[in-house]
């Protein structure tokens, strides 16, 4: 089938700047519903229960995610299945936000004279406030939209963006109330790139005992190799009797090494190692080891303590299999 690219074009820019149309007038229309619907989420002492029916459930799905993961237990709950026998994840202590453009879904109706017996409170994201939903609700946040984006206006498109976009400002306003930060938003995405970034320490990662490659500062060049060979991080650490980092000694300076000396393997490695390397502490976040090494070209770091004792050493191959790097 031939496609003509000017008219694709066109139509999918009509359809985004419907949708944005929607967007500017939903913003218009912010007031104190919205603020009360924040504050009955910022005050619910159970799990946020966010349920809608076919698209709308949809976005209900993404809006009970996105509470979930920015510090408001929520979860989704699919209102047929809930009238058979799914309500009973509902407490008194929860909150219920329904999300029905029309306000007239019977799946979620359904549920509101059930909810209402447990004493849980119902926020209503709606396009209808003269709606059932709307009526039955604590707090009713309107959420029309003038005309939805396909050309039959009636395929779900512009409600469901507005559904959405109201979902992530009150997902957003009680992470500000909450005073919610970077750090637990962490904890709640551990494997994901941010939380490997504020989770991360160089005692996660470093190397420690047998795999530490270290010697005192009174061993030949030639036994110092040795060393890095067996340990095999291309370095090794100069340690002082009482524990202390006194040097270091890496590849590079062997090559260094043999440049400018006729006989440089028998000599102390007191007189070939780095007396003042680059370091940091073992509670030191990963990802700034990565910046030291980036900013200085090094590949490794002595991990040392407030005692200048040597605790590890960290290769930047370690944080380029934490993906870090």
């Amino acid at each position: 089938m031939d496609v003509d690219a000017v008219v694709i074009l066109s139509e999918i820019r009509r359809v985004l700047a419907a949708e944005r149309r929607a967007l500017e007038e939903l913003e218009a229309r912010a007031n104190e519903q919205s603020v009360r619907g924040v504050e009955l989420l910022l005050h619910c002492r159970g799990r946020i229960i966010v349920t809608g029916m076919g698209k709308a459930g949809l976005i209900a799905r993404k809006i009970a995610a996105t509470l979930a993961s920015t510090g408001s237990p929520a979860v989704f709950l699919h209102p047929a299945e809930a009238c058979h026998g799914d309500l009973g994840i509902v407490t008194a202590d929860d909150v219920l936000c329904c999300l029905s453009n029309s306000g007239e879904t019977e799946e979620v109706n359904n549920l509101l004279p059930a909810v209402k017996r447990f004493g849980v409170q119902i926020l209503a994201l709606t396009g209808n406030l003269q709606s059932t939903l709307a009526r039955c609700s604590d707090v009713a946040i309107d959420v029309a939209v003038t005309e939805e984006a396909d050309r039959l206006g009636i395929a779900p498109t512009a409600s469901t963006t507005a559904m959405l976009a109201m979902g992530d400002a009150l997902a957003m306003a009680l992470m500000r109330q909450r005073g919610f930060t970077r750090e637990q938003f962490a904890q709640f995405h551990p494997g994901g790139s941010l939380g490997r970034q504020l989770l991360l320490r160089v005692s996660d990662l470093m190397h420690v005992d047998n795999e530490l490659p270290r010697v005192g500062p009174e061993v030949r060049v030639r036994e110092a190799i040795c060393e890095m060979s067996r340990k095999g991080l291309g370095t090794t650490l100069v340690i002082d009797a009482a524990g202390r980092l006194a040097g270091i000694f890496t590849d590079g300076d062997v090559r260094r090494l043999l440049e400018r000396e006729a006989a440089p393997l028998d000599g102390p490695i007191s007189t070939a190692m780095v007396r003042t390397p680059k370091s940091i502490g073992p509670q030191a976040l990963a990802v700034e080891a990565l910046r030291l090494m980036q900013q200085h070209k090094i590949a490794v770091l002595p991990v040392i303590d407030d005692q200048q004792i040597a605790r590890g050493i960290i290769h930047l191959q370690d944080l380029i299999r934490a993906r870090l790097a």
